[in-house]
Protein backbone atom coordinates (compact mmCIF):
# COMPACT_ATOMS: atom_id res chain seq x y z
CA UNK A 1 0.00 0.00 0.00
CA UNK A 2 1.25 3.47 -0.89
CA UNK A 3 2.06 5.64 2.10
CA UNK A 4 -0.16 8.72 1.62
CA UNK A 5 1.05 12.28 1.93
CA UNK A 6 -1.00 14.69 4.01
CA UNK A 7 -0.77 18.47 3.77
CA UNK A 8 -1.70 20.51 6.85
CA UNK A 9 -2.51 24.13 6.05
CA UNK A 10 -1.21 26.73 8.50
CA UNK A 11 -3.11 30.02 8.79
CA UNK A 12 -2.26 32.91 11.12
CA UNK A 13 -4.02 31.83 14.32
CA UNK A 14 -4.01 28.08 13.60
CA UNK A 15 -3.37 26.28 16.89
CA UNK A 16 -4.00 22.61 16.08
CA UNK A 17 -1.66 22.37 13.11
CA UNK A 18 1.08 20.79 15.22
CA UNK A 19 -1.42 18.50 16.95
CA UNK A 20 -2.56 17.31 13.54
CA UNK A 21 1.00 16.86 12.28
CA UNK A 22 1.90 14.85 15.39
CA UNK A 23 -1.16 12.59 15.13
CA UNK A 24 -0.67 11.88 11.44
CA UNK A 25 3.13 11.58 11.35
CA UNK A 26 4.34 10.53 14.78
CA UNK A 27 1.39 8.33 15.74
CA UNK A 28 -0.02 7.04 12.44
CA UNK A 29 3.26 7.13 10.47
CA UNK A 30 1.99 8.99 7.41
CA UNK A 31 4.00 11.52 5.41
CA UNK A 32 2.98 15.06 6.36
CA UNK A 33 3.92 18.54 5.12
CA UNK A 34 2.92 21.91 6.52
CA UNK A 35 1.40 24.19 3.86
CA UNK A 36 1.76 27.93 4.48
CA UNK A 37 -1.37 29.96 3.75
CA UNK A 38 0.42 32.50 1.53
CA UNK A 39 1.62 29.84 -0.88
CA UNK A 40 -0.37 27.95 -3.50
CA UNK A 41 1.75 24.80 -3.70
CA UNK A 42 0.07 21.76 -2.15
CA UNK A 43 3.36 19.82 -2.37
CA UNK A 44 1.78 16.87 -4.14
CA UNK A 45 -0.38 16.08 -1.11
CA UNK A 46 -2.93 13.29 -1.38
CA UNK A 47 -5.11 14.66 1.44
CA UNK A 48 -5.40 18.25 2.64
CA UNK A 49 -6.24 19.06 6.26
CA UNK A 50 -7.58 22.46 7.35
CA UNK A 51 -6.90 22.35 11.12
CA UNK A 52 -8.56 24.09 14.02
CA UNK A 53 -7.56 27.39 15.54
CA UNK A 54 -8.61 31.00 15.30
CA UNK A 55 -7.58 31.80 11.75
CA UNK A 56 -7.00 35.54 11.43
CA UNK A 57 -8.27 35.90 15.01
CA UNK A 58 -11.81 34.98 13.91
CA UNK A 59 -12.26 38.62 12.95
CA UNK A 60 -15.26 39.51 10.80
CA UNK A 61 -16.63 35.94 10.99
CA UNK A 62 -15.02 32.58 11.70
CA UNK A 63 -13.26 31.35 8.57
CA UNK A 64 -14.33 34.35 6.49
CA UNK A 65 -10.87 35.84 6.03
CA UNK A 66 -8.97 32.56 5.82
CA UNK A 67 -11.21 31.60 2.92
CA UNK A 68 -9.38 34.27 0.86
CA UNK A 69 -5.84 33.11 1.70
CA UNK A 70 -3.88 32.34 -1.49
CA UNK A 71 -3.62 28.64 -0.69
CA UNK A 72 -7.40 28.28 -0.66
CA UNK A 73 -7.50 28.76 -4.43
CA UNK A 74 -5.36 25.63 -4.73
CA UNK A 75 -7.42 23.79 -2.09
CA UNK A 76 -10.69 24.60 -3.85
CA UNK A 77 -9.30 23.48 -7.22
CA UNK A 78 -7.91 20.32 -5.58
CA UNK A 79 -11.31 19.52 -4.02
CA UNK A 80 -13.25 20.27 -7.20
CA UNK A 81 -10.98 17.82 -9.04
CA UNK A 82 -11.80 15.06 -6.56
CA UNK A 83 -8.97 15.56 -4.05
CA UNK A 84 -9.70 14.65 -0.44
CA UNK A 85 -10.01 17.49 2.07
CA UNK A 86 -10.82 17.39 5.80
CA UNK A 87 -11.76 20.55 7.71
CA UNK A 88 -11.69 20.23 11.49
CA UNK A 89 -13.50 22.78 13.68
CA UNK A 90 -12.17 26.12 12.35
CA UNK A 91 -11.25 24.18 9.21
CA UNK A 92 -14.91 23.18 8.87
CA UNK A 93 -15.86 26.85 9.19
CA UNK A 94 -13.40 27.71 6.41
CA UNK A 95 -14.82 25.00 4.13
CA UNK A 96 -18.30 26.48 4.57
CA UNK A 97 -17.07 30.01 3.83
CA UNK A 98 -15.30 28.70 0.73
CA UNK A 99 -18.50 27.09 -0.55
CA UNK A 100 -17.03 23.58 -0.52
CA UNK A 101 -19.75 22.50 1.92
CA UNK A 102 -23.28 23.84 2.47
CA UNK A 103 -24.56 25.63 5.56
CA UNK A 104 -23.23 27.97 8.23
CA UNK A 105 -21.89 27.66 11.76
CA UNK A 106 -23.48 29.93 14.36
CA UNK A 107 -22.63 30.69 17.97
CA UNK A 108 -23.33 27.80 20.33
CA UNK A 109 -26.88 27.92 21.59
CA UNK A 110 -25.52 28.39 25.12
CA UNK A 111 -23.47 31.40 23.90
CA UNK A 112 -20.55 29.79 25.74
CA UNK A 113 -17.36 28.12 24.58
CA UNK A 114 -17.76 24.36 24.97
CA UNK A 115 -14.77 22.09 25.62
CA UNK A 116 -15.51 18.47 26.49
CA UNK A 117 -15.71 14.93 25.16
CA UNK A 118 -18.74 14.04 23.06
CA UNK A 119 -20.04 10.86 21.49
CA UNK A 120 -20.70 10.58 17.77
CA UNK A 121 -22.84 8.14 15.84
CA UNK A 122 -21.85 7.34 12.27
CA UNK A 123 -24.75 8.11 9.93
CA UNK A 124 -23.00 7.27 6.66
CA UNK A 125 -20.95 4.07 6.45
CA UNK A 126 -20.52 4.25 2.67
CA UNK A 127 -18.18 7.23 2.30
CA UNK A 128 -14.40 6.78 2.24
CA UNK A 129 -14.03 8.49 5.62
CA UNK A 130 -16.02 5.77 7.42
CA UNK A 131 -16.28 2.73 5.14
CA UNK A 132 -14.92 -0.32 6.92
CA UNK A 133 -15.55 0.99 10.43
CA UNK A 134 -17.85 -1.36 12.34
CA UNK A 135 -21.45 -0.22 11.98
CA UNK A 136 -22.23 -0.11 15.70
CA UNK A 137 -19.14 1.95 16.56
CA UNK A 138 -19.70 5.13 18.56
CA UNK A 139 -16.85 7.63 18.61
CA UNK A 140 -15.68 9.42 21.76
CA UNK A 141 -13.94 12.57 20.55
CA UNK A 142 -13.37 16.01 22.12
CA UNK A 143 -14.88 19.28 20.96
CA UNK A 144 -13.60 22.80 21.68
CA UNK A 145 -15.53 25.62 20.02
CA UNK A 146 -17.68 28.67 20.51
CA UNK A 147 -19.34 28.68 17.08
CA UNK A 148 -20.19 25.09 16.30
CA UNK A 149 -23.95 25.41 15.91
CA UNK A 150 -24.46 24.00 12.40
CA UNK A 151 -27.44 25.43 10.53
CA UNK A 152 -29.07 24.86 7.16
CA UNK A 153 -32.58 25.51 5.91
CA UNK A 154 -35.19 22.75 6.07
CA UNK A 155 -34.90 22.35 2.31
CA UNK A 156 -31.12 21.99 2.43
CA UNK A 157 -31.34 19.62 5.41
CA UNK A 158 -33.61 17.34 3.40
CA UNK A 159 -31.11 17.47 0.55
CA UNK A 160 -28.28 16.48 2.90
CA UNK A 161 -30.38 13.59 4.19
CA UNK A 162 -31.46 12.46 0.72
CA UNK A 163 -27.86 12.52 -0.55
CA UNK A 164 -26.52 10.74 2.54
CA UNK A 165 -24.19 13.68 3.22
CA UNK A 166 -24.56 13.63 7.01
CA UNK A 167 -21.65 11.58 8.33
CA UNK A 168 -21.63 12.20 12.09
CA UNK A 169 -24.26 13.19 14.66
CA UNK A 170 -23.88 14.00 18.34
CA UNK A 171 -25.27 11.15 20.41
CA UNK A 172 -25.44 9.66 23.87
CA UNK A 173 -22.85 7.05 24.89
CA UNK A 174 -25.43 4.50 23.73
CA UNK A 175 -26.33 6.06 20.39
CA UNK A 176 -29.43 8.07 21.30
CA UNK A 177 -29.76 11.19 19.13
CA UNK A 178 -31.86 13.27 21.52
CA UNK A 179 -31.38 17.02 21.95
CA UNK A 180 -29.96 16.36 25.43
CA UNK A 181 -26.70 15.24 23.86
CA UNK A 182 -26.41 18.11 21.36
CA UNK A 183 -23.60 20.32 22.76
CA UNK A 184 -24.11 23.38 20.57
CA UNK A 185 -27.63 23.41 19.11
CA UNK A 186 -26.72 22.06 15.66
CA UNK A 187 -29.72 21.24 13.51
CA UNK A 188 -30.54 17.52 13.64
CA UNK A 189 -27.55 16.96 15.98
CA UNK A 190 -25.20 17.25 12.98
CA UNK A 191 -21.49 17.03 13.85
CA UNK A 192 -19.98 16.35 10.41
CA UNK A 193 -20.96 16.36 6.74
CA UNK A 194 -19.49 15.63 3.31
CA UNK A 195 -20.01 17.23 -0.07
CA UNK A 196 -22.10 15.53 -2.76
CA UNK A 197 -19.03 13.91 -4.31
CA UNK A 198 -17.94 12.49 -0.96
CA UNK A 199 -14.37 13.82 -1.04
CA UNK A 200 -14.69 16.79 1.34
CA UNK A 201 -15.41 16.23 5.04
CA UNK A 202 -16.13 18.96 7.57
CA UNK A 203 -16.56 18.19 11.26
CA UNK A 204 -16.52 20.14 14.51
CA UNK A 205 -15.09 17.40 16.80
CA UNK A 206 -11.31 16.87 16.87
CA UNK A 207 -10.20 13.45 15.56
CA UNK A 208 -6.54 14.53 15.74
CA UNK A 209 -6.89 14.77 19.53
CA UNK A 210 -8.11 11.20 19.71
CA UNK A 211 -5.35 9.23 18.00
CA UNK A 212 -2.92 8.26 20.75
CA UNK A 213 -2.90 4.87 22.50
CA UNK A 214 -0.75 6.53 25.19
CA UNK A 215 -3.75 8.69 26.09
CA UNK A 216 -6.17 5.77 25.65
CA UNK A 217 -7.84 7.78 22.89
CA UNK A 218 -7.81 6.25 19.42
CA UNK A 219 -11.33 6.75 18.00
CA UNK A 220 -10.26 9.70 15.85
CA UNK A 221 -7.54 7.66 14.19
CA UNK A 222 -10.22 5.39 12.70
CA UNK A 223 -11.33 8.22 10.40
CA UNK A 224 -7.83 8.81 9.02
CA UNK A 225 -7.16 5.09 8.73
CA UNK A 226 -10.46 4.45 6.95
CA UNK A 227 -9.68 7.15 4.38
CA UNK A 228 -6.19 5.81 3.73
CA UNK A 229 -7.42 2.21 3.47
CA UNK A 230 -10.27 3.13 1.14
CA UNK A 231 -8.38 5.33 -1.31
CA UNK A 232 -4.95 3.67 -1.33
CA UNK A 233 -5.70 -0.05 -1.04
Amino acid sequence: MKKPKFGVVVFPGSNCDNDTFYALHKVLDYNVNFLWHKENDLKKSDVIILPDGFSYGDYLRTGAIARFSPIMNAVIEFANNGGYVIGICNGFQILLEAGLLPGVLLKNISLKFVCKDVYLSVENHECNFTKGIETEKLFRIPIAHGEGNYFVSDEKLKELEDNNQIVFKYSSPYGSLSEEFNPNGSVANIAGIINKNGNVLGMMPHPERSCSPVLSRTDGSLIFKALVNNIFN
